[in-house]
């Protein structure tokens, strides 16, 4: 059994408090994008998992579809599964491909063995394996709360954009960014995109990792200068980085060598 799991990007990030436990509270829009991984799961006689594409530095005992994999063993009488990962969506980029691959993991051994374990208890076990997990159990956009795991429908579309992503070859990582970001109350409320024409994103939608993401990775800030500069409606950083997404209605050039560098039609 095939199936594709997809990219997301954040429409604003607001980082409102840092939590008891360590973590932060955040307020988002995730939105699903259509750069997408392959993945694809068939029995055999013992379990194995080949991956190719895009590099990554991960163990196959510590890729997030071999833990997806193995949650859900843990839980149902899972046969032995040959699992090949081809990767599209690049790591540490802030477009959640390794949470979308863990969340398909479930979905696919759900359905491969024909468990018909409903959504929400999908969601509950992919929050074990990520915080933005469960967002691509249901794949649709939504506000985002908690520590990025409490969803509201959120009716934003996209529909005939053309996004391009473009990610330079440095990575941003989790810890990283949120050490050097000062949670703060948002001065939006992402119940209202809706209603902002896109073009207007720009005067009050934020990403609260941007200031100490760009301080440090300069890179990254000249390149959401330069998507503006090509006529982006809307450009952000997505999640924490380093992946900037511009939002266009008009054909782009290629403009930016030794990135990767996706470009696609919303739906």
């Amino acid at each position: 059994m095939l199936c594709f799991p997809n990219a997301k990007i954040n429409l604003g990030l607001h980082v409102t408090e840092k939590r008891p436990d360590g973590f932060h509270n955040i307020e988002t829009v995730f939105y699903p994008v259509p750069l997408k991984d392959a993945l694809e799961a068939v029995v055999a006689r013992e379990a194995s998992f080949r991956q190719t594409g895009l590099k990554l530095t991960a163990s196959a005992e510590e890729n997030l579809v071999m833990k997806a994999y193995g949650l859900i063993a843990r839980k149902q009488a899972v046969p032995p599964l040959e699992i090949y990962l081809k990767k599209a969506i690049p790591p540490g980029a802030g477009l959640g491909g390794g949470s979308s691959d863990a969340a398909f993991t479930l979905r696919l051994v759900n359905d491969l063995c024909n468990f018909r374990i409903a959504d929400s208890r999908l969601e509950k076990m992919a929050a074990t394996l990520g915080a933005d997990c469960p967002f691509f159990i249901r794949n649709m956009p939504v506000i985002a709360t908690g520590t990025g795991n409490v969803f509201k429908p959120v009716s934003v579309s996209l529909k005939d954009y053309t996004l391009y992503i473009v990610k330079p070859p440095v990575t941003v990582s989790t810890p990283e960014a949120y050490a050097a970001v000062k949670p703060q109350k948002p001065s939006f409320s992402l119940d209202e995109l809706p209603s902002i024409p896109v073009p207007e994103w720009k005067n009050v939608l934020r990403n609260d990792f941007e200031p100490s993401v760009f301080d440090k990775y300069p890179v990254i800030r000249e390149i959401k200068d330069k998507l503006y500069a090509l006529g982006a409606e809307y450009a952000s950083m997505s999640g924490s980085g380093s992946a900037v997404y511009g939002l266009f209605t008009k054909a782009v050039p290629s403009a930016f060598p030794k990135c990767f560098v996706w470009k696609g039609k919303l739906l």
